[in-house]
């Protein structure tokens, strides 16, 4: 959803919405890393989403963090040496973003980063050494806000490489806006409208380790009390569930819904038509801020910090875990906005101002060599 809209604009400037009656001004090459590789991490997001097929396909596949991370970078060198392109962009922290930065600046190509700026400032997360780093290694850094782009300032970057363009992210959303539909999801799942809360869980320090994952499972059975919970699991979440035997304890609690893998469109369906949010996802924080979803965040820091700041959000500690059934119970009293936090620059136009600066950077590196 970060790359989808960037591949659309890039085509649309190339047919002739950057210089018209010109020839395409950029070749486009989509690498692949196999990062996330099953049906329900990657393939429904190339169908729904209509991304084309992977020029690239690494299929590097899960592995510890310096593996997966070792594994990618060897791939991706070969990939950048065989086809030389002229800018890289990455986007997101995810390990697949570290790595590609660090093959494009190790041989000399230029790298955008997408999603720049963004700190969580808890380096325990993965996430936050692979934004570090990766912006420290760029040319072109694209943030989503002006906080995240005076945080790079204060890092020492040039305010010559940095672009308050927006959210790629959102672009997606509000493009696929009228096509968000939580029928299907609801009545499978027998959820009534705006009368539950969708949880999602994936964040290593939350579960991978018995001594975290069970307290946030008794916390959420004990909030399905409150309002009914839909859960959808992601495969590493339902793997460390089943090992600590934690599944079958949530899955009897009489308001816990397990929900199957979802689809981008199937899951924002039901995230849209939620009363309350419970995640550790920096995404899903995002994405119900814009759907007007209020939202409580089963962590001590955010990058998000203007979803925060717009009272949409609330961390929670998971060391207070215990404290989830209250806090769901105000948060019901206070009732739903409903109404989307779109901040400056969350028009859904972030990657038309993404491949406008790439393209007038390459030409400026091309008219000064």
């Amino acid at each position: 959803m970060k790359v989808a809209p960037l591949l659309r604009a890039g085509r649309a400037w190339s047919a002739g919405g950057g210089r018209p009656g010109a020839v395409p001004l950029m070749r486009q090459t989509l690498i692949h890393t196999g990062q996330h590789y099953d049906a329900s991490m990657s393939e429904v997001f190339f169908e729904q989403l209509g991304l084309p097929k992977p020029d690239v396909n690494l299929g590097v596949g899960s592995g510890s963090q310096g593996h997966q991370t070792g594994q990618m970078l060897i791939a991706l060198e070969d990939a950048l040496i065989g086809d030389r392109p002229d800018m890289l962009l990455c986007v997101g922290d995810v390990n697949s973003t570290l790595a590609a930065a660090l093959a494009a600046a190790k041989l000399h190509i230029p790298v955008a980063h997408v999603e720049a700026g963004l700190r969580s400032h808890d380096r325990r997360m993965p996430e936050e050494i692979n934004r570090i780093v990766t912006d420290h290694l760029s040319d072109l850094l694209f943030t989503t806000s002006e906080g995240a782009a005076a945080t790079l300032r204060h890092e020492g970057i040039s305010d010559e490489q940095i672009h308050v363009v927006g959210n790629t992210m959102i672009d997606t959303l509000l493009q696929f806006r009228s096509r968000i539909d939580g029928s299907g999801p609801l009545s499978r799942y027998s959820l009534s409208e705006h009368e539950y809360c969708v949880v999602t869980l994936h964040r290593p320090s939350n579960v991978d380790s018995r001594a975290s994952l069970e307290p946030i499972v008794d916390a959420l059975c004990a909030a399905s009390e409150v309002i009914p919970l839909a859960v959808p699991l992601h495969a590493r979440t339902r793997s460390r569930m089943e090992d600590e035997g934690l599944l079958g304890r949530m899955e009897s609690a009489k308001g816990v819904r397990v929900v199957e893998a979802l689809g981008y469109l199937e899951f924002l369906g039901m995230l849209s038509k939620a009363r309350l949010a419970v995640t550790d996802s920096g995404g899903v924080q995002a994405e119900a801020a814009v759907l007007g979803v209020p939202c409580i965040t089963l962590r001590d820091t955010t990058e998000w910090t203007e979803t925060i700041d717009a009272g949409v959000n609330r961390l929670l500690d998971p060391a207070d875990v215990g404290q989830l059934p209250r806090l769901l119970k105000n948060a019901m009293t206070e009732g739903r906005s409903g109404e989307p936090l779109l901040p400056p620059f969350w028009d859904g136009r972030a990657s038309e101002r993404i491949i406008a600066a790439v393209t007038k950077w390459l030409k400026s590196a091309e008219s000064a060599r």
